[in-house]
């Protein structure tokens, strides 16, 4: 073994999130490689929900209602996360290899969305020399049903993999590195495009677009380049695999599953709903340009792993994941308190630390659902378990940002036309309207999570949720 790779891996082990979840089977710079996926979705997650919707919102004049539904399609794929797990847990294939074709065709369907997007979205304006924009919308929404398709097949089959090239023990901690990864690839790409973006103009709207794309597909083939073991001959099992409407049924027969996922997806929309509308808020209300108001998605994701920080220390010492996941729950109902009082003291440092704690509740209870979820995976497929959470979790976020887009569009109209009286006639109201509703939602989340903590009375003994050193 060389100097540097000595030294790489204890600078790995000592300053990495959950690092020491690398084994002799999956060393960590195997592992590292394997969660390059998980920075491309995070770098096309922030694209498509920070960046790009104060892009068509503020610059782009495009209606916030349009934007939303552009926003929410690629969450239409949400649901069959779980049968593409399913699917990827029982391929069959010529080659020899089960998660690896999912990889590949959900990178090609990245690529081939943000290809076309920025056109898109520049004809959609009504400012081309047909004046139209309906084939605008219609690129746009195959652009972004790309990306959405490709996200999904993509993260559901690197998950699995992970997974199955993970021993049972560090299971938890090897998604859990995953998920930090994602919020890495979150923070950078929301600092490097903010800064691309500082002074808007449609030509580097193209090139920051289609430069995505090709950095999406840098990143995955290196993900996923020998990864999984090649089976000679091809895994064409003469068995047919279990029917998928049966095997859902017995994974949600356990009450305690059903809850959760009612959980999670209460979460996931009472966190989600602010996803294209916290950019534009900032831009609108408080006066904030493009690259301030991207750098909010930094400052969202710093939040979250302090989140996950936090969810790593308690976890460890024999906490409950429900009750956590209650406290992220009610982290940011306090969170959207202080974005709430922001527009009227007019105080950016409020909306900032409100960003922030959104990101640090967020955080704290996707990780401990998650967790919760992984438990799930000792008795069933690791793809339909990883698959059922995030499909739960992204259709309610889906949903959530549909509706926020039209809740803000409709009751900010008539807000500023005065139907409210002169005291709500202002752009804020829209906004604010949402910020509630989401905080109603985490309530429910809360009343949901209650019968599962109250459950689980005893210590929590899954496998260890380890986080060796924490960076300050």
């Amino acid at each position: 073994m060389s100097r540097g790779t000595r030294i790489w891996k204890r600078v790995g082990t000592k300053f990495l999130p959950f690092a020491d979840a690398a084994t002799t089977e999956l060393p960590l710079p195997r592992l590292l490689r394997l969660s390059l996926f998980q920075v491309s979705v995070g770098l096309a997650m922030v694209l498509l929900n920070a960046t790009l919707n104060r892009v068509m919102i503020v610059e782009l004049k495009i209606s916030a209602t349009v934007v939303a539904i552009l926003v929410a399609l690629p969450l239409l794929f949400a649901p069959l996360r779980a049968l593409i797990g399913h699917k990827s847990d029982h391929h069959r294939s010529f080659l020899g290899w089960k998660r690896v074709p999912y990889l590949w065709f959900g990178t090609l369907l990245q690529f081939s969305g943000l290809a076309i997007m920025p056109f898109a979205l520049l004809v959609m304006t009504g400012e081309g020399a047909s004046g139209r924009t309906q084939p605008g919308e219609i690129g746009g929404a195959l652009a972004f049903l790309f990306v959405g398709a490709g996200v999904a097949m993509t993260q559901t089959a690197g998950l699995a993999l992970a997974n199955d090239l993970a021993p049972a023990s560090v299971r938890p901690r090897v998604v859990s590195l995953l998920y930090v990864m994602l919020l890495v690839g979150m923070l950078l790409s929301s600092l490097v495009l903010g800064r691309l973006l500082v002074d808007f103009t449609p030509t580097q709207l193209i090139e920051v677009i289609q430069g995505t794309a090709v950095v999406t597909v840098i990143l995955n083939v290196i993900a996923l380049w020998k990864q999984e073991v090649r089976i000679p001959g091809g895994n064409r099992d003469t068995e047919a695999p279990p029917e998928f409407r049966s095997t859902w049924a017995d994974f949600t027969a356990a009450p305690n599953t059903r809850r959760l996922l009612v959980a999670v997806g209460l979460g996931g929309a009472g966190f989600g709903m602010q996803d294209i509308l916290l950019e534009p808020y900032g831009g609108q209300v408080l006066g904030l340009s493009v690259g301030a108001t991207t750098a909010l998605t930094a400052l969202s994701s710093w939040g979250t792993l302090m989140g996950l920080a936090i969810a790593a220390s308690k976890l460890a010492r024999g906490s409950d994941p429900a009750r956590l996941a209650g406290l992220g729950a009610l982290s940011g109902i306090m969170a959207f308190a202080l974005v709430i009082m922001s527009a009227p003291l007019h105080s950016v440092a409020l909306f900032c630390l409100g960003a922030a704690g959104i990101g640090f509740g967020a955080g704290l209870f996707a990780v401990c659902t998650l967790t919760a979820a992984m438990s799930l995976a000792d008795e069933f497929q690791s793809g339909l378990a990883l698959g059922a959470w995030g499909a739960v979790q992204a259709s309610a976020t889906g949903i959530g940002i549909l509706v926020s887009g039209g809740i803000r569009d409709g009751i900010g109209a008539l807000a500023v036309a005065g139907a409210f009286g002169p005291g709500l006639a202002d752009p804020a109201t829209g906004y604010s309207i949402v910020w509630h509703i989401e905080i109603v939602l985490l309530f429910a989340s809360l009343i949901a999570l209650g019968p599962l903590a109250r459950r689980s009375s005893a210590p929590y003994h899954g496998a260890r949720f380890g986080l060796t050193e924490f960076p300050t």
